[in-house]
């Protein structure tokens, strides 16, 4: 049996530390790409297919069940919203926006909206919607 120098180099790489840090950026990979929508979060109807247009310029228009309008989390006036998709408008010409209505909001509010939305001529519109449960 013959045993190791203490001065002799040694063969073989420790892995474990590269290992390590590739879990930490997988992780960190992971909670940055499901966090690219933001909004509020309210009950939304359910349908039974939907398309995602979650990309990271996507703007979130969300209406509470007390008739609140968000724009990706900020509460905004009818007015302030039509302001700020005009001007995000001007900065990027076809940016896609969803609008997540709570399933107990007025259908006046949401058809506002989308009003609002034909007027400022955005085509890239989602309605979001939770998935069906079936029974």
């Amino acid at each position: 049996m013959q045993v190791q120098d203490d001065d002799k180099p040694y063969d073989d790489i420790n892995i474990t530390p590269m290992l390590d840090l590739a879990y930490v950026l997988l992780v960190i990979f992971i909670i940055m790409t499901t966090a690219s929508v933001q909004g509020v979060k309210v009950n939304l109807p359910k349908a039974s297919a939907s398309v995602s247009l979650a990309k990271s310029q996507t703007k979130a228009i969300t209406v509470s069940d007390s008739g609140q309008i968000f724009l990706d989390a900020f509460p905004v006036t009818i007015g302030e919203l039509e302001q700020r998709l005009r001007t995000q408008k001007a900065l990027t010409p076809d940016f896609p926006v969803i609008v997540k209505g709570d399933s107990n909001v007025q259908y006046q509010k949401v058809v506002d909206i989308l009003d609002l939305l034909r007027r400022l001529d955005l085509s890239q519109v989602g309605l979001v919607t939770g998935k069906q449960q079936s029974s």
